[in-house]
């Protein structure tokens, strides 16, 4: 009989392998189509040929189709003969289906948003109405609502609406090196996988793994040296999912919480992207510059001049990202005072991570009779953080 284990290893495994199929062939694509990202002159780009740029598209067509077999097989005669369990969760999926269609549509106008401002570049405006559209998409048609104790209707909606677009653009800021976004999503959506499944959701956890399997079968391809960039459609397509992914979940019941601190989770296990942003933003308003230009103030290249290789600065990102959200997973089944001494552990790691990006706000700003020495790191499409 087929478990929900069964399935999630099903879907993470078909996730990885249909990307690891498509990518090579949407990576020929862009070089036909010369869809590629050029350095040219561009300073903050660490990159010194042209690379192909449509890894967004090849996440989300292996997504999707992923999604298109999931329904097919649900359905199907021999799936629900072997299958007590979703055979009696049927009824759910059907129910749920105009929801799925409205979050798939939201996954694809992300991509498609990316995509554009990568081939002929947006104002800044004109990018987030988009993302404010495709997340109101998502809230009102797909249902996501983030979980916040409070009853009005209208300020859950545009705090998931807020949260949404956050995270495309934390994402879209993060990637700056080769492998990092990728790196870091993959770990949240397999920590959300884990989350989703502990507390018996089990079709956000099958989305999930579908979804993290994506994220190892492009990350073949895009960690350093990397042969295809995600650009804005990749970090649009991968921001999107998981803040509607970590938006979906129910983190506090009283069947398995003994205590409210669970809806910190999704913060914990993003925390990484997030305070980077926070960060990144304060160090370009004091320096004067628009929140949308790249620069080397990340946290990635806090590492490298500290003296990191770019490839070790990555894993050093990767294994803060995988230490803060597997340390918060306890709060779902721990006491008051361990889910509050947890809370504290993570936070402290938190400090630590700002007081790095501190560094390099002075770094930034200079010191007197020190001269800055440019670091190569962004790759990205021009000189706004385009995702790659």
């Amino acid at each position: 009989m087929i478990q929900w284990e069964h399935l999630y290893l099903f879907a993470f495994l078909a996730g990885t392998i249909f990307c690891m199929c498509l990518t090579p062939a949407f990576q020929k694509l862009a070089e036909v189509t010369n869809f590629m990202d050029r350095p040219a002159h561009e300073t903050h780009k660490g990159h010194g040929r042209a690379t192909p740029l449509l890894g967004g598209a090849a996440m989300f067509s292996a997504w999707l189709l992923c999604l298109i077999l999931g329904y097919a097989s649900v359905y199907s005669p021999a799936i629900s003969n072997f299958s007590i369990n979703l055979q009696a969760h049927l009824p759910g999926i059907s129910h749920v289906s105009s929801r799925v269609f409205f979050i798939a549509l939201g996954a694809f106008l992300a991509m498609l948003l990316g995509l554009l401002d990568d081939k002929f570049g947006m104002s800044a405006g004109i990018k987030f109405s988009g993302q404010f559209v495709i997340a109101a998409l998502a809230v009102f048609g797909g249902g996501i609502r983030v979980s916040i104790f409070l009853n009005n209707p209208i300020i859950i909606s545009m705090v998931s609406i807020l949260w949404i677009i956050l995270m495309m653009n934390a994402i879209n800021f993060f990637d700056n090196m080769d492998g990092l976004a990728i790196g870091v999503v993959t770990i949240a959506m397999g920590l959300f996988t884990v989350v989703a499944a502990i507390t018996q959701q089990y079709f956000i956890a099958v989305f999930s793994a579908m979804t993290t399997g994506v994220g190892i079968g492009f990350w073949f391809f895009n960690h350093s040296p990397a042969t295809i960039f995600m650009g804005d459609s990749g970090s649009h397509f991968l921001g999107y999912i998981v803040a509607v992914i970590a938006g979906a979940i129910t983190y506090f019941s009283r069947v398995y919480s003994l205590s409210r601190f669970p809806i910190l989770i999704p913060l914990f296990i993003l925390a990484v992207p997030l305070f980077d942003t926070a960060a990144v933003v304060v160090i370009r308003l004091r320096n004067g510059k628009p929140i949308y230009i790249g620069d080397h103030n990340h946290i990635s290249h806090r590492f490298e001049k500290m003296g990191m290789s770019r490839k070790r600065a990555v894993q050093m990102v990767h294994l803060m990202a995988l230490i803060i959200g597997l340390s918060v997973l306890p709060i779902l089944w721990g006491s008051f005072n361990t889910a509050a001494v947890i809370v504290v552990q993570a936070s402290l790691m938190l400090l630590l991570i700002s007081m790095l990006q501190v560094s390099g706000i002075h770094a930034a700003e200079g010191s007197p009779g020190q001269t800055q020495r440019p670091i190569p790191g962004k790759t990205g499409k021009n000189k706004r953080d385009t995702g790659r």
